[in-house]
């Protein structure tokens, strides 16, 4: 089933927020995700815990389905795209970019990034410290929204995994992840499925939007 994702309008640029936790920038035919941790598994079972490599190629097919979708031209990794050092998951990734090398790829480099960036390269990924496109600066780590300095660029990214409680009347409640738009700057959800969430305290004026199966819905 393809996802339709909601429409969302941020400094006269239109984004689309996909229920796979990936924003697709109209304008600039991009594809912007965050904390993917692909490699994760790789790096529990070499630890002894078994964990199915399945759970990466998911992620990875996933990838693939939006890219059949939307038809990107270039995909931003907003850090953590590799969990940790190098195993046998890393042939799966390459494998796939293989299978992309039509789409402009690139990292801005995250504190799970431990590899060497030449692996990368040798993919055809760029890496970066931070990007900027328009009116947006893509990085991985989220700054207090007091101490955002640049006031000409409108910060997008990720590293926290967050998400959103919601509570029912009943005293029951779920914790979503969620796509959370400050004044100053937009943390994405974490792309990859095998990572946890942290519900955030949002301030008065956010915009947050939950993630569901199938779609987002503004909470």
């Amino acid at each position: 089933m393809m996802s339709e994702g909601l429409n969302f309008n941020l400094l006269d640029q239109d984004l689309l927020l996909l229920p796979e936790r990936a924003i697709y920038w109209l304008q600039q035919k991009t594809l912007i995700v965050a904390d993917v941790h692909l490699g994760k598994a790789g790096h529990f079972r070499k630890a002894g815990i078994a964990v199915p490599r399945q759970v990466g190629l998911d992620d990875l097919d996933c990838l693939t389905r939006l890219i059949k979708q939307h038809q990107p031209q270039k995909i931003w990794f907003l850090g953590d795209l590799f969990h940790s050092e190098m195993n046998a998951d890393w042939h799966d990734f390459a494998k796939w970019r293989q299978d992309h090398q039509h789409i402009v790829m690139q990292l801005v480099i995250g504190n799970h990034d431990i590899i060497k960036e030449q692996h990368y390269h040798d993919l055809n990924v760029s890496t970066h410290h931070q990007l900027t496109e328009g009116p947006f600066l893509m990085q991985h780590h989220p700054k207090d929204e007091d101490c955002i300095a640049d006031g000409t660029h409108y910060v997008f990214c990720g590293h926290i995994h967050p998400g959103v409680k919601l509570s029912g009347r009943g005293g029951q409640s779920v914790t979503l992840p969620c796509f959370s738009f400050g004044q100053n700057q937009a943390i994405l959800p974490s792309f990859g499925k095998f990572t946890g969430k942290v519900a955030l305290r949002h301030r008065n004026g956010d915009k947050v939007f939950g993630v569901l199966k199938e779609k987002v819905i503004a909470v």
